[in-house]
């Protein structure tokens, strides 16, 4: 088991090292080849009146007219041991882990991360639990009253769920619940300033059910399928014939085999909205990761791209991490391989 762990955490930083390199390329590299110079590069963070000596100055002093390997390791080793940026009037530290620095804000990225992950932490954590309990209940009666009524009814609504986008079933939702019936918080509050957790619920208490609504209809249909297909093998038929009762045979034995797919999407799903639930949060005008890569992209703020796009990668190979070593621990022979 160790030697699966360590594997695996190898794997995984890697990952982050490859993810960071085509990360920098995109932002970096890709302008260079497409005939962008290094004064072009700083001219966005100069005012417009600035001359062609300024920006020059100010594209040395950012480190641009350094070749590509060294501005990409110079952003590694502030990973590790952080980073000096030379402003041209002063010089500013960031600390370790640096993950870039805002020459437009003239801040570092990571903080400004680290304030807006409380409100995708929230996000994230309670839709998953309200589409992992409504998506997999939903899957399991639809496989065990196939063809029934309820049946067709739940697979209906998973299909319209799977294919209306979260920006249209948001502002639906915000224009029902919200500002007609007044049952919903309007969006444009930060939860995290709320004073106490049914506050704090309340708030959340939207954009939980709309991107629930999304990844429950996609896990009610995986796990109908999954319990179609287990409740047919021949180990649940022995398992009948032993006469244990019906609910141990669908929990303990079908839905136990059912589920191993569910937890490799699950980790996958979670993984990519800690990084950001981009359409929610920019829906419901949430201050979280997503709103902040969006700002970042409309500002053409390439340092806090880069950032932010690390960061997300940071917890999708995390969550893959997890899901293998669940794996692991479910079944000894995925440690054998």
């Amino acid at each position: 088991m160790k030697a699966y762990i360590l594997r695996r955490l190898i794997v995984s930083v890697v990952m982050l090292f490859v993810v960071s390199a085509v990360a920098f390329s995109i932002f970096f590299v890709i302008p260079r080849v497409a005939g962008a110079s290094p004064d072009d590069l700083a001219a966005r963070y100069v005012g417009k009146s600035a001359g062609a000596a300024q920006i020059h100055e100010t594209a040395v002093h950012l480190g641009f007219t350094d070749p590509i390997y060294v501005q990409y390791g110079r952003f590694v080793k502030g990973i590790f041991v952080g980073e000096d940026f030379d402003t041209g009037p002063s010089t500013v530290h960031c600390a370790a882990p640096c993950l870039g620095y805002s020459f437009l804000r003239q801040t570092p990225v990571l903080p400004d991360l680290l304030s807006r992950l409380p409100v995708t932490l929230s996000l994230a954590s309670g839709a998953a639990v309200i589409w992992l309990l409504a998506g997999v209940a939903t899957g399991v009666l639809s496989a065990l009253k196939r063809g029934s009524v309820f049946d067709r009814s739940a697979m209906g609504v998973a299909l319209a769920g799977v294919s209306l986008p979260i920006f249209f079933t948001g502002l639906l939702s915000l224009s029902i619940f919200s500002y007609t019936l007044g049952w919903a918080a309007p969006g444009g509050t930060n939860p995290m300033d709320a004073a106490n957790p049914a506050e704090w619920a309340y708030d959340l208490l939207l954009p939980w059910i709309t991107l629930a609504f999304l990844f429950a209809a996609a896990y009610a249909r995986l796990t109908r399928s999954g319990m179609l297909e287990t409740m047919g093998e021949d180990y649940i038929r022995t398992a009948r014939a032993k006469g244990l009762p019906e609910h141990t045979v669908v929990l303990r034995h079908g839905l136990r085999a059912a589920l191993t797919p569910i937890t490799t999407i699950f980790g996958l799903d979670l993984g990519l909205l800690l990084g950001g639930a981009i359409l929610t949060e920019s829906t419901f005008s949430l201050p979280g990761l997503g709103q902040y890569a969006v700002l970042s992209i409309t500002e053409n703020d390439l340092p806090k791209v880069l950032g932010v796009t690390m960061f997300a990668a940071f917890f999708i190979i995390a969550a893959n991490l997890v899901v293998d070593l669940l794996y692991g621990v479910i079944d000894p022979r995925v440690r054998a391989r």
